[in-house]
């Protein structure tokens, strides 16, 4: 029985990405860290704890050397001291690791809620987006800027912290031993900070120029893997290879270029920070000499304005480095941003079944971005369980036609109706229910044959009613007697372990499993020699009992059977009626019927001479 009840099940995230991205950058990360922002609190606290100890250990290490290792009488004694060191050590030891795991733990749990949300996003996007955006472009976004914001949460932000909260403690601390050191060691601050900026406006652009050709160069190489078999058929090889050459080259540039910018900025800011570093030892040890700070305050100050000149100097880095985290930020954001295909929207009650009464009435549709039509004033009815077939030359609108069905796209003038209710009128989502497709290009996921032929289906399905449908597929039998596990073998990457009649067969049932009541049947027996698609043909009689079917095929002996057989040319209908109206019609059907009638005489004469 056809299931009329089943609804989508659409996920539901913890946050809105859609809405966070849409508050710009830097409130847009804030928003990201809902449901994290306790932990990655507590990540901050503890890493101004480790900073404290950091620095309580030099105020310690001065005390130390001016009431102990120079001082006549000792009050406190040695153990203490090794104690204190001790303890300061392992406070900062277990504030630090606390610091970094919740910091990953954020970061992990942000970036797999990203990639949870994207994963599902690009799956309800239009088939118009998918149209015009290269896969590979959608993998980099879905992968390598993922990574990126999750290498922020993880290392730079939580670094920046620290960072932030070193040069405040030690500053302070120093200010504590002499106000004239403190204010002198930062002298350098407002130079780094001012490169800082000025690089981090130039790694920004040339990171996402580099981000944007790296996805140029995984499309190239993802359309190669997917199309090896043609390449190695027509020894393409060294054309592929050019034109990888040609996408890594640019790639390589680009990256040179970034690099550059980050071999710029390392040898500034060193040269700069040591220099500050260079005259802060100078000047202090002039006041030591001078007796104006202890030689203990001296040493301190040697240890602490090295947690404020190199911190620094780092921040420096992790500003630019936060640029690539924008960057890839923005990228997400291109993708979200894009509506999602509205699939549950629609006035017409989903618990009533479908009869297949389809009505086409001036139908005109273009592709988005094109000033062509696909279709011009297309007009005819089917009645329940009647069959059309689709005949005519590429681009003549036969794939168009059928692809206006489902609502993968929109026509843009005239109407459908189905059961006398427009077409827009039904969810997206129900309506694909009711309809069965078998491409002229199957799909198969790399699964066993048995999750492929049931994967149109959300219920448990016996094993006894898939043999059944691999039967009427005429599969079953290949599958028992041609794959070693049967069933239960595992199909490679796109079906490339079965033949294409067999892959087309394993469509088909899979379609016929899911018992649609529309079916399209777009040249699904173009792939399979002519005893298999008798066969087919066949089952397909008895199968189409009852259920609407759209038929495309160029073999005249796929359509003679239909109802109603339309002849497209240029968007247009050029020709309509049965099998033997058309036959004794001048025009292209029968130049069809006749050409493929003496091919078929002179392939029979040829066998019966060998």
């Amino acid at each position: 029985m056809l299931n009329t009840t089943a609804q989508p099940t659409t996920a539901q995230p913890e946050f809105d990405l859609k809405q966070t991205i849409g508050i710009g950058k830097l409130r847009g990360f804030w928003g990201l860290m809902t449901g994290f922002r306790g932990k990655y609190l507590v990540s901050t606290v503890s890493m101004g704890i480790a900073a404290i100890m950091n620095t309580v250990t030099f105020l310690l290490l001065a005390a130390f050397i001016d009431n102990f290792l120079d001082a006549g009488e000792r009050t406190i004694p040695l153990a203490l001291y090794v104690a204190g060191f001790l303890g300061l050590a392992v406070i900062q030891a277990v504030a630090t690791f606390n610091s970094r795991r919740l910091a990953a733990k954020t970061a992990e749990g942000i970036s797999k809620r990203i990639r949870e949300y994207i994963y599902d996003h690009i799956q309800r996007l239009s088939f118009t987006y998918h149209d015009k955006t290269q896969t590979g472009e959608l993998i980099q976004r879905a992968t390598s800027d993922i990574d990126t914001i999750r290498r922020f949460f993880a290392d730079q932000a939580i670094e920046a912290g620290r960072i932030v909260m070193l040069f405040i403690v030690n500053f302070i601390a120093i200010y504590l031993l002499d106000w004239r050191l403190a204010w002198f060691s930062i002298i350098i601050v407002p130079i780094v900070m001012v490169i800082s900026v000025f690089f981090f406006r130039r790694i920004e652009k040339a990171y996402e120029a580099y981000q944007t050709q790296e996805a140029k160069l995984s499309s190239t190489l993802q359309e190669n893997l997917s199309g090896v078999r043609v390449v190695k058929a027509f020894a393409r090889q060294e054309y592929e290879e050019s034109k990888f050459d040609v996408e890594n080259k640019a790639k390589y540039a680009r990256g040179r270029y970034l690099l550059l910018m980050h071999a710029l900025f390392w040898p500034i800011t060193d040269i700069l920070c040591a220099a500050q570093m260079l005259g802060g030892f100078l000047f202090a040890g002039w006041l030591a000499i001078n007796g104006e700070i202890t030689v203990g305050a001296y040493v301190a100050y040697a240890g602490l304005v090295v947690w404020i000149i190199w911190p620094l100097r780092n921040l420096g880095r992790l500003i630019v480095q936060m640029s690539e985290s924008l960057v890839s930020f923005s990228r997400i954001s291109e993708v979200v941003k894009e509506e999602r295909e509205p699939v549950v929207e629609g006035s017409v009650r989903t618990d009533k079944a479908v009869k297949g009464e389809i009505s086409f009435e001036d139908i005109h549709f273009a592709y988005a971005g094109t000033d062509r039509s696909a279709l011009h004033g297309v007009s005819f009815s089917v009645k329940p369980g009647q069959s059309v077939a689709l005949i005519g030359g590429t681009g003549s609108g036969k794939s168009s036609l059928v692809n206006l069905l489902p609502r993968f796209y929109e026509y843009t003038g005239g109407r459908i109706l189905l059961d006398g209710v427009e077409l827009k009128e039904y969810p997206r989502h129900y309506l694909r229910r009711q309809i069965g497709i078998v491409e002229q290009e199957p799909f198969l996921f790399s699964r066993t044959v048995r999750d492929n032929i049931t994967y149109g289906v959300t219920r448990e399905v016996p094993d006894a009613e898939v043999e059944e449908t691999a039967r009427a597929a005429a599969i079953h039998e290949v599958i028992l007697n041609k794959l070693p596990h049967g069933y239960n073998t595992l199909v490679g990457e796109r079906g490339i372990t079965l033949s294409g009649g067999q892959k087309q067969r394993v469509a088909i049932a899979r379609t016929l499993l899911k018992d649609p009541r529309i079916l399209i049947l777009d040249d699904s027996t173009s792939a399979v020699d002519f005893e298999t698609e008798a066969e087919i043909r066949q089952a397909l009689r008895t199968l189409m009992q009852g259920r609407t079917t759209f038929i495309i095929a160029h073999r005249i002996q796929s359509v003679m059977d239909a109802d109603l057989i339309l002849v497209l040319e240029h968007g247009r209908i050029v020709q309509r009626g049965t099998h033997d109206e058309l036959v004794e019609q001048e025009g292209i059907y029968r130049r069809i019927y006749m050409a493929q009638t003496r091919l078929e005489a002179e392939l029979e004469e040829e066998l019966n001479r060998v």
